[in-house]
């Protein structure tokens, strides 16, 4: 029976921002065989390389469920409510941190803070080499000296001196909640805000709402602490060794990281790259 297959990207499908190409080709296989496959990302749009974005999934479920597309086709778009949004840039500013918001069509900072941002990312979420499929991503950082009117889907903290992004959110308000980033080597006080109720699983909801799935053939993979919420979701949850805890709990089996092919190991395991699926 066809499945649907959600994968988390930093830590799972690819390693340090790059994807192996040993995890193309599976998927690539396992499309052919019949099966849905969606990139299942805490990243916005924006950061999602094109070639992987245009060609490689038949979906994606984009800034933790906040926004979700179809062969082209938006299904969900969540922002900050404008209040909340305002509220929020005003907090990040008054605390001195660094920090971009993040929407499908770019993601925003403030101009001092931008180079931060940039060597921050550099390695993991973009390469610095032209010649990298992830070096275009630099250009959708945009950066403006008022972000208070800014449409955005999340906020995440890239530095901060002051307050924990949990102590951020919480200033915030009851609207949003925080979250430790999912981006390999990022860290310890990088965080994401965002709103409360939208995570990975909500997004996949409406993926299989939409394609037809039952819970019973959805499969997902995934390695961070906002996973948790994608993996008990689906029937099959294939977690990525090394993974907290509180994702290790939902995990049906576990796989090697993605320098090791992990991916190419869990289709195998489930039968998805042996033949088509017979209708």
């Amino acid at each position: 029976m066809t499945k649907t297959v959600f994968i988390d990207f930093d830590g799972t499908l690819a390693d340090h921002g790059q994807v192996p190409a040993a995890h193309i080709e599976a998927i690539q296989e396992i499309r052919a065989n019949g099966h849905h496959v969606l990139l299942c990302t805490g990243r916005p749009k924006s950061l999602v390389p094109k070639l992987l974005r245009d060609s490689l999934f038949d979906g994606l479920v984009c800034a933790a469920g906040g926004y979700v597309e179809i062969n082209g086709h938006v299904l969900i778009d969540t922002r900050f409510p404008a209040d909340v949004a305002s509220r929020t840039v005003a907090l990040l500013t008054e605390h001195h941190t660094t920090f971009i918001l993040e929407a499908p069509e770019a993601v925003y900072c403030l101009p001092d803070a931008a180079d931060r941002v940039r060597e921050a990312f550099s390695g993991k979420v973009w390469s610095t080499d032209p010649d990298d499929e992830s070096y275009e991503l630099m250009s959708a950082v945009h950066t403006a000296d008022d972000l208070s009117g800014c449409s955005f889907g999340k906020a995440v903290v890239v530095e901060s001196s002051g307050p924990t992004v949990g102590e951020l959110a919480e200033l915030i308000g009851p609207a949003v909640s925080a979250i430790q980033i999912s981006v390999q080597g990022m860290s310890g006080g990088a965080g994401e805000i965002y709103l409360r109720g939208i995570d990975k699983s909500a997004g996949m909801a409406r993926v299989a709402e939409y394609l037809g799935t039952p819970r019973s053939e959805i499969v997902a993979i995934g390695d961070g602490y906002n996973d948790v919420e994608m993996v008990a979701y689906a029937g099959i949850g294939v977690v990525v060794e090394g993974a907290p805890k509180a994702l290790l709990d939902h995990a049906q089996f576990i796989i090697p990281g993605p320098a090791e092919h992990g991916l190419v190991d869990a289709f195998d395991r489930l039968g998805l790259s042996s033949a088509p699926v017979v209708h």
